[in-house]
């Protein structure tokens, strides 16, 4: 048994979770009814992962502000044209494959028991007032973008302070971490819960109507991971951006497929930047920062459900018009973590653009829950690897600059 343990301890954290991944599959197509409590490993692991995330975000960035050295470089101003670039162009793409591969759509009954923003000002306002939210109620709920703020406050005030209290914050941080990396350890058993629970409750028949929809989806998220976001890493590091960007999908976008969240993949995202050898100080922000505004997924899902109500209503769309919704799509993909129901939302607000009434863009939304088992799956992982992406991106320029050779996991 020890052998066994060892030589499990040995696999890497990506091969564990292909193991739980296939044990998973065949426990939910062999004996679903007698395998059916191993579920609780997927809601412990989630759990876990959504427990311990906010304070290791609020410690991390509360350490990160208070010991930055005044006149130390970072490189958030570059992180952060990344992010937006890498949303509007995701937003673009969806754009034009919905022009090239128009959908129509069997509308169903809408959403019910949900009310989506009434406009962008909407959207702006409800991030303003969650960067203001009760700090307490911030974590309580999971709020990002107020942890991420008050953290950022807190850290300022701290600038000053002892260098004994700057080293206390520095090891509850390092402490929430370690407990970070164990709950990590879980994970093969939490990717088995859930990819049993997503087989055996939702099946994959009720996809199969929908597949020219899941195609666009689907076929518009890879080709911005695999096309669009390559070349955007070859312009900032100047070499062959693959094994960073395979890297980051292997690492970083397989646990965040299964979890479907973002702010649950925050610690799997941190220690991959540490595994990468980037600074602490840089994303112990920008990895926060990028749950709440990098997203490319977002806006690829928001673009092709709303170009497919208009081609499912027959309404002409002109190019200028395309390009609005384009930065349209990538400012409520901005605003998704704070509406509740994230990008689906967020439609009838794009369906606005062309006319289209509120009851008619809530059936969408409804078609939108039931590819959600895929849809949120490829989003959330296109959203998640894309902020490690990036976050190297900026930090591996800077080491272009001074003439280090960039390697995936050290530089020489």
């Amino acid at each position: 048994m020890k052998s066994l343990l060892k030589k499990w301890n040995q696999l890497s954290i990506v091969k564990q979770i292909i193991i739980g991944l296939i044990i998973g599959i065949i426990l939910a197509l062999t004996i679903p009814d007698v395998a059916k409590p191993i579920v609780i490993f997927g809601s412990l692991f989630v759990g876990a992962l959504k427990a311990i995330a906010p304070v290791l975000v609020l410690f991390l960035v509360i350490s990160a502000i208070a010991q930055h050295k005044s006149g130390h470089k970072t490189n958030m101003k570059s992180v952060i044209m990344l992010y937006l670039l890498g949303t509007f162009l995701a937003g673009l793409v969806a754009v034009i494959a919905s022009f090239i591969f128009p959908v129509n759509l069997t509308l169903v009954n809408g959403a019910e028991g949900v009310t989506p923003p009434s406009g962008v000002v909407e959207v702006l306002k409800t991030l303003l007032l969650n960067m203001v939210d009760n700090p307490v109620k911030a974590l309580f709920n999971a709020n990002y973008i107020g942890i991420l703020t008050w953290a950022v406050v807190i850290g300022l005030a701290l600038r000053n302070a002892a260098d004994s209290t700057k080293t206390m914050i520095s090891n509850v941080s390092d402490a929430i971490s370690k407990m970070v990396t164990w709950v990590i350890k879980l994970a093969p058993l939490g990717i088995m819960g859930l990819v049993f629970e997503t087989i055996t409750t939702n099946g994959l028949e009720s996809l199969l109507s929908y597949g020219k929809l899941l195609a666009v989806l689907i076929g518009c998220m890879l080709f911005v991971a695999l096309v669009v976001n390559p070349i955007i890493v070859y312009v900032y590091i100047k070499q062959n951006p693959f094994p960073l960007v395979i890297k980051c999908i292997k690492e970083s976008g397989i646990t965040a497929f299964f979890t479907r969240s973002s702010a649950s993949n925050i610690p799997v995202n941190m220690r991959l930047c540490e595994n990468l050898g980037l600074n602490k100080d840089n994303y112990s922000v920008s990895i926060p920062l990028g749950a709440t505004i990098n997203m490319a997924g977002a806006a690829v899902t928001i673009s092709v459900l709303t170009l497919a109500a208009v081609h499912t209503l027959g309404i002409q769309v002109d190019l200028p018009t395309a390009i609005i919704l384009s930065v349209l799509s990538a400012v409520c993909a901005c605003g998704a973590s704070g509406v509740a129901g994230g990008s689906l939302l967020l439609i009838p607000l794009a369906c606005s653009l062309f006319g289209i009434p509120a009851e008619i863009a809530m059936q969408v939304v409804g078609v939108g829950f039931i590819i959600g088992v895929l849809q949120d799956s490829f989003e959330t992982a296109l959203n998640s690897s894309t902020d490690v992406l990036f976050t190297a991106a900026a930090e591996y320029k800077e080491w272009r600059k001074e003439g280090k050779t960039i390697y995936i996991n050290k530089i020489k």
